[in-house]
């Protein structure tokens, strides 16, 4: 158990610094358990590996022209970000948001299922909104930038 840790989080690209940081678990504890000193709880464990999940804008970074393919085979064009993932402010914890134009003929279902789609691909929560029934003066509409 302790080895498959350390190995997930040197996937994850992270220090135990980094991990102890985005988990709120002090890093000595980390050291802890990887060296198999201590053992984990399955509530820390779940917590850990929570914690070195990629990011929202990291997942994006990695999988931008797979979204984008994705996406288009929904009908739906134009993916732009906003929120935290477009801030730079993204935590663990946050989803990725994200803005589409539809073509007439898409609807709530495709894009339920494109949602669910993204999140498979990206291994991070999606949230999903169509530009057609914002108002053009939106705060979305202003903050969204291309994917």
């Amino acid at each position: 158990m302790s080895k498959s840790l350390r190995e997930l989080r040197e996937r994850a690209g992270l220090s135990q610094s980094q991990l102890a940081v985005r988990s709120g678990v002090a890093q000595p504890n980390i050291a802890a358990y990887e060296s198999g000193r201590r053992t984990p709880s399955a509530a820390m464990l779940g917590r850990l590996q929570a914690a070195m999940r990629p990011l929202p804008h990291q997942a994006l970074e990695q999988h931008r022209d797979d979204l984008k393919a994705l996406a288009a085979e929904y009908g739906l064009s134009n993916v732009r970000v906003f929120g935290s993932a477009q801030r730079g402010t993204d935590t663990t914890h946050s989803d990725l948001d994200i803005l589409v134009a539809r073509a007439p003929h898409v609807g709530l279902l495709a894009i339920a299922e494109f949602a669910s789609a993204a999140e498979k691909l990206l291994g991070v929560p999606v949230d999903v909104v169509t530009d057609g029934g914002l108002p053009a003066d939106h705060p979305i509409l202003r903050s969204a930038v291309a994917a």
